[in-house]
């Protein structure tokens, strides 16, 4: 490679991970940045007594120029309304109170938008189980689901909260929370008629007026002036060619750019025809993207609020990346489309290339692009339309100057051994984006969803690696026959197991299954004492011994979501209580020892009248377990 080659390829890469870095938030000078929005439950006791009512509330702690959405969404407001789903103790209820009004807050396409920013609390009444006995503490979580928006983009919130309490013969106060409760709770201002807040709350600076107190009342509500049209199509294409240099578009642009090297002494109409190709395939994604955009009136993006989505593209970036690092070649099928555009017929990967570009856009967001994409909500279909065709010029453009200039080609470097080398770099910017869309993942789904949906993963690249391994076209016909269909085996294994949504039906199992399942089992904290007390009330008590490090104990709980193993426990009426022994505990390793064990999976049933446990098998099925509850009786 001659030195202009490599200041070239240094660039292209300096490029690259100044993108990725800036995309993800990487800045190891800078400390982390604190999070969009904080989410706690407070309540107005610290202990709760049975079948008395007390308050309690989700108090939201948001960024500076952060907001989030009401209960219900005013007319002609696009965003999503806020969400709290509870999980509580058997017995126990919850009543939601009339939350606090919204106000307005700036909106990512420049005008005036209905929601919350600052801290606000939304409040609930929560009723204990008359049956709730004293002395034994509880946890009640909530799980916030929110749109977090600032004046530019935004990103879904998902946040699941926890607050334990004692439970007594009467109510214990709460002195901390006092001020909160003594009044209907609202969101905190910053009028000189207010009480002052915190510096731990406050979120917007001192400096700034209530705008009430400083003009009058039609002044306080004035819109910002709208953006010309021109303006947003300018916007538009600049936040499309700025999508470029996001980590999930440029790899795929040097795909593109690659090809073109490789092109550069060909005719030059078919490269001309390839850029033409590659430009279609991005328009009519966006004008697809569009009229979806505007029917359902979503945003940009709006698909990443789906967990299903987020893990389906976490596993093509995934293949995407094997591929472009080395580990198998598939010629021009869809995941290799633009890697062999050299190839008699090579349009059709221009074209799908195109396709693929904007795919992989969505999850990024650009300066500009905010502002444009935000006002499509709010104007005619036709100029709707014709943001999208510009932002999808501006991310086709690059690729479609370098078709119809090709003297620019000649600053590019000359083909050569590097640009292997070159597209096995860039397979890193993809392996990150699946660090990305996983971090996503998790703030959607929880527990062992999480987990399978990572370990299917890799069933994915051990797929991939077969085929790249034994479907060789040197190999033997029946040697590729057998590997393609393990590949195939492992793959498609691996997005069953990992699918969002399919495998959190399977394992939902304990207090973090959603409270929207009924029959799922309410699972309780392991006490010695809880034990002594259910058997002295004549009640069966059914103690799984786990640890979130036990891959065992993972697999075990895939039993517990059998609706007729779930029905033996109803009708028994079986108290089910978690030992979780993930980090160190002395109660649980000593309890353990007097049951002959000393590690887990351990899993008992303490029947009424019998002093000493069954003890079940280590590794669960349906069968031994029901086994076990049909030793109740009938």
């Amino acid at each position: 490679m001659n030195r202009r080659s490599f200041l070239s390829l240094t660039t292209l890469m300096l490029l690259a991970a100044s993108a990725f870095a800036q995309n993800f938030g990487l800045d190891v000078a800078a400390a982390p940045s604190p999070p969009k929005v904080a989410a706690e439950l407070i309540a107005a006791v610290k202990a709760a007594a049975p079948g008395q009512p007390f308050q309690a509330a989700v108090k939201l702690v948001h960024a500076k120029d952060h907001h989030t959405y009401g209960k219900v969404l005013p007319a002609g407001i696009v965003g999503k309304p806020t969400k709290l789903t509870w999980t509580l103790p058997e017995g126990w209820q919850v009543e939601e109170q009339p939350w606090p009004p919204t106000h307005q807050v700036p909106s990512t396409d420049g005008a005036i938008s209905e929601g919350y920013d600052g801290t606000v609390y939304l409040p609930v009444k929560i009723t204990p189980a008359a049956s709730a006995a004293a002395g034994s503490p509880v946890e009640l979580k909530v799980k916030v689901s929110a749109l977090v928006c600032d004046p530019k983009s935004c990103m879904p919130f998902i946040k699941e909260t926890t607050l334990k309490l004692d439970v007594a013969a009467a109510p214990v106060v709460n002195e901390a929370n006092a001020a909160v409760f003594g009044a209907s709770p609202a969101p905190e201002k910053k009028s000189a008629d207010t009480a002052p807040v915190t510096k731990t709350e406050e979120t917007k600076p001192a400096a700034k007026p209530d705008a009430a107190k400083a003009a009058p009342a039609a002044a306080a509500s004035a819109p910002k002036p709208a953006l010309s049209l021109a303006q947003l199509l300018l916007y538009a294409f600049i936040g499309g060619l700025i999508l470029n240099v996001m980590p999930c578009v440029f790899p795929v642009l040097g795909i593109k750019v690659t090809s073109v090297v490789q092109q550069a002494g060909e005719d030059r109409r078919k490269v001309v025809l390839h850029g033409l190709a590659y430009t279609v395939g991005v328009l009519l994604s966006f004008w697809a993207l569009g009229g979806i955009a505007i029917a359902l009136n979503k945003g940009w993006g709006s698909q990443l609020q789906s967990p299903a989505f987020n893990y389906c593209l976490a596993a093509f970036f995934l293949v995407f990346a094997l591929n472009m690092a080395g580990l198998f070649e598939i010629g021009t099928s869809a995941i290799g489309v633009g890697s062999d555009l050299q190839a008699k017929g090579g349009l059709g990967g221009s074209f799908f290339s195109g396709l693929l570009a904007t795919v992989v856009a969505t999850p990024c967001s650009a300066p500009f692009l905010g502002t444009a994409l935000g006002a499509t909500l709010a104007l005619p279909a036709a100029q709707s339309m014709l943001i999208f065709t510009l932002i999808g010029l501006g991310l086709a453009s690059p690729f479609l100057l370098l078709s119809l200039f090709p003297g620019l080609i000649s600053a590019l470097p000359r083909p050569g051994a590097w640009m292997e080398s070159f597209k096995q770099g860039m397979s890193f910017l993809l392996f990150g984006t699946v660090g990305f869309m996983l971090y996503v993942l998790t703030n959607q789904i929880e527990g062992l969803p999480v987990l399978f949906a990572m370990l299917s993963l890799v069933l994915i690249a051990l797929g991939c690696w077969i085929y790249g391994r034994w479907a060789l076209p040197h190999k033997p016909a029946r040697t590729q026959n057998v590997a393609r269909l393990l590949a195939l085996l492992a793959v498609g294994g691996g997005l069953w197991i990992g699918l969002p949504g399919a495998s959190a039906a399977r394992v939902h199992t304990d207090s973090a299954a959603s409270s929207t399942d009924p029959d799922a089992l309410h699972w309780e904290t392991w006490s010695p004492e809880k034990v002594a007390a259910l058997r002295a009330a004549k009640q069966p008590v059914y103690i799984d011994f786990t640890a979130s490090w036990c891959w065992t104990c993972q697999v075990n709980k895939r039993v517990y979501a059998d609706s007729g193993l779930r029905a033996l426990f109803k009708k028994h009426k079986v108290a089910t209580l978690k030992a979780d022994w993930s980090d160190e505990n002395e109660t649980i390793r000593l309890a353990l020892e007097a049951l002959g064990k000393r590690a887990v999976p351990v899993n008992v049933l303490y029947i009424p009248g019998v002093e000493e446990p069954f003890i079940l098998d280590e590794l669960l099925t349906v069968g031994n377990v029901t086994a076990a509850l049909k030793k109740l009786g009938d």
